[in-house]
């Protein structure tokens, strides 16, 4: 469903009547969603590659790694662990309740909204569905409507693959999501900005509505001299400047020694012109900002430092350049808010200890880097700061271990998914006990207390 007129049903009142048919519960419905979704992806990638393409210019390659593949993998794994992950789990019932029978029973939340952002606009709505179908939910996908090209393929596709009722797309900006926000939901799953996500937040809170933020943050990396510098390089410039830098765990800014800085700089300029070669404007590989807004927006961020790398921007060709900085001051404009996009500024400090505490004096990242092989620096970092998660010597990679749960810490998001943990998420972990026939020493804490019991139990 693309938008709604005043004549189309309430997509919001016809997911939850899906699931209040109570065909979502079942593992045959569930397995039958996931497979669509395989399906779709494999089928109409096409599509997907074409309008990531328009939007961000993203390469065929960089899209189906990032944007099919991903998603197609994790659906394929939630398909091999379905009836595991949903299964009853016996836990132990204490002595004293005799012949008992504990168990944790998951079941669905009920009705959920996924609002996903313009970065990686199929990723990022489709990985979040693929826990919500697993769990048994009735869903509605709100897609971005800064990548208006993604959105109108989401929209298109979804209902030819998934149940037309339990899965329903609304497509549109502020007004619509606002919307949807006053909607009756079981649960909110939100990736995005801060500011947005204090305004689900707020709306989520009039109905006691549960959330998951995935926000981001500024994630800091440490480089010392432990590593070759152009092996780090060649992992930074990748995870810098993929996407164009507008990626929510992508490095933000390197911190390092002042001996380290300028070879640092050179070595990422030469991994630059490896991947992208001399004009990376040119380059097939290298992609572009989502619209003129924020590519202005960038370039005005240039000037925070010395421009060693790029230090060019064409706001109307949503270009800015891969840019690496020196000479940048903590307080400069660049150092202020997430910068997502392709800029690198290098700071430089005294050793690991004043990272650590540059790191403590602001608020807590989605990812912290680390290209180290020093135990003690590894040991430093894990024990004495907070971050949403923790790399050493890679960045990103952490995304593609399904069994590590993804999410933030304090500003950076609240909540976490990916793998089991995406089921866990979407599910009410419901209590159960049943007590069978045998003794029951419950019967003891019945009043009357002769002295003797009562002598027992205030012993405890």
């Amino acid at each position: 469903m693309a938008g709604t007129t005043s004549t189309d049903p309430d997509p919001v009142t016809v997911a939850r009547a899906a699931f209040a048919s109570g065909r979502t519960r079942s593992l045959t419905w569930r397995r039958a969603q996931l497979e669509g979704l395989v399906r779709m992806l494999a089928e109409r990638g096409d599509d997907i590659r074409a309008a990531m393409a328009a939007d961000l210019g993203k390469s065929d390659v960089e899209a189906t790694l990032t944007e099919i593949s991903t998603v197609s993998g994790e659906a394929k794994l939630a398909l091999k662990n379905l009836r595991r992950w949903t299964a009853d789990r016996r836990v132990r019932a204490p002595l004293t309740l005799g012949t008992a029978r504990a168990t944790i029973h998951r079941e669905p939340l009920g009705t959920v909204l996924i609002i996903g952002p313009w970065n990686y606009p199929f990723h990022l709505l489709f990985m979040p569905l693929v826990g919500a179908l697993a769990a048994g939910n009735a869903v509605v996908l709100k897609p971005s409507e800064v990548a208006p090209a993604c959105s109108k393929v989401v929209a298109d596709i979804v209902p030819r693959y998934l149940d037309t009722e339990a899965v329903q797309v609304v497509e549109g900006g502020v007004e619509e999501t606002t919307r949807l926000l006053d909607g009756m939901f079981d649960h909110i799953f939100y990736t995005g900005n801060g500011p947005v996500g204090s305004i689900v937040m707020a709306a989520a809170a009039r109905r006691l509505t549960p959330v998951t933020l995935e926000l981001g943050g500024k994630s800091p990396v440490w480089v010392d001299s432990s590593l070759p510098v152009e092996r780090v390089a060649g992992s930074l410039a990748w995870g810098k400047f993929a996407n164009c830098g507008q990626t929510c765990v992508a490095p933000d800014y390197v911190l390092t020694t002042p001996e380290l800085a300028e070879p640092l700089a050179a070595a990422l300029g030469a991994a630059v012109r490896a991947s992208y070669g001399e004009d990376p404007l040119h380059s097939e590989y290298y992609g572009r900002i989502v619209n003129e807004r924020h590519a202005a927006r960038l370039a005005a961020l240039l000037p925070s430092g010395r421009a060693v790398v790029g230090g060019t921007a064409e706001a109307s060709a949503r270009y800015v350049a891969p840019t690496v900085l020196l000479d940048v001051a903590a307080d400069s404009p660049v150092m202020q808010d997430e910068i997502f996009g392709p800029i690198l500024p290098i700071v430089t400090v005294a050793d690991h200890d004043a990272a650590i505490d540059f790191i403590n004096e602001r608020p807590k990242p989605l990812a912290l880097y680390a290209y180290t092989n020093r135990a003690e620096v590894r040991e430093a970092i894990i024990a004495r700061t907070s971050s949403g998660g923790v790399a050493f010597n890679t960045v990103m990679t952490q995304l593609g271990v399904p069994a590590l749960p993804f999410g933030g810490v304090g500003p950076s998001g609240m909540g976490s998914y990916h793998g089991e943990r995406s089921l866990v998420t979407f599910s009410h972990e419901r209590s159960i006990l049943r007590k069978l026939p045998g003794p029951d020493l419950t019967t003891m804490a019945r009043p009357p207390f002769n002295p003797r019991m009562r002598k027992m139990l205030l012993r405890g």
